[in-house]
């Protein structure tokens, strides 16, 4: 039985899809990184509680499906910030994440980095 249980969380992985602009941050990744550690010996690996490990592949199967997208449709498609779809995905972009943490950081911070790293170089020559 365990083994039917690693096919299914497999295929669910290969259909699952990792989405580019949030490089090893994204659902699909954490996804297979937790069946491999989940499923250490493949097919003969051994479940403790296999009730438990069947709601969670449903789980992610209706997660998948956007089952509750599908059952609960959304009269627009913005939240209540009026912000689209398209407009999230762009702002939680690694790129963006990585843009907008530089520009918190204050000017010492930014200068002591920036010597910092000048001072490893000279003292490595």
């Amino acid at each position: 039985m365990a083994a039917t249980r690693y096919r299914r969380f497999l295929k669910l992985c290969e259909e699952w899809p990792v989405e580019e602009t949030k490089r090893g941050r994204d659902l699909g990744t954490v996804l297979r990184q937790r069946v491999a550690q989940a499923f250490r010996e493949g097919e003969s690996t051994q479940i403790a509680d296999p009730v438990t490990c069947d709601q969670m592949y449903e789980s992610l199967v209706r997660l998948h499906t956007n089952f509750y997208k599908n059952k609960y449709p959304r009269l627009k498609d913005t939240s209540f910030t009026g912000v689209t779809v398209e407009e999230c995905r762009l702002i939680l972009a690694t790129d963006t994440v990585k843009q907008m943490e530089e520009m918190k950081k204050g000017k010492w911070q930014k200068l002591r980095e920036k010597f910092s790293v000048k001072n490893t170089e000279e003292d490595s020559k």
